[in-house]
């Protein structure tokens, strides 16, 4: 009976972090269709410690977050948040879309490719 008692108990547990995560990524996304992104990124920091057994969720997290900083102009942040999407999860469809982000900062002037380093020789 104990046994099925902590067995019940784990499983509603782990439906209540689900329900949870949900909960907060709707909210986000609301909130950042309402343009109140101070909001959605508060939304999206607790989405993330909830999220924490899912790493497969960073990716759309990150992104969002982008997005948001992208509305408030803080552009160099937005880059640095589709740069960590694009390097940390390349294969994923949210690496392309920050990828295409980064690409439309450059043409607005917002984001300077990074420039190749350059070798030199060192100096006695």
């Amino acid at each position: 009976m104990r046994t099925l008692v902590l067995i019940l108990s784990l499983v509603a547990l782990a439906g209540c972090t689900r329900i949870s995560l949900d909960r907060h990524m709707d909210q986000a996304y609301r909130h950042y269709n309402e343009g109140d992104c101070e909001q959605a990124l508060l939304d999206l920091s607790r989405a993330e410690r909830t999220s924490r057994s899912r790493r497969y969720l960073q990716p759309e997290i990150s992104l969002l977050r982008g997005q948001c900083l992208e509305r408030q102009s803080l552009f160099v942040d937005a880059a640095q948040t589709y740069e960590f999407i694009v390097r940390r999860y390349p294969t994923s469809e949210y690496a392309y879309r920050a990828h295409a982000r980064l690409e439309t900062l450059r043409q607005l002037g917002h984001h300077q490719a990074p420039a190749p380093a350059k070798a030199s020789p060192a100096s006695l």
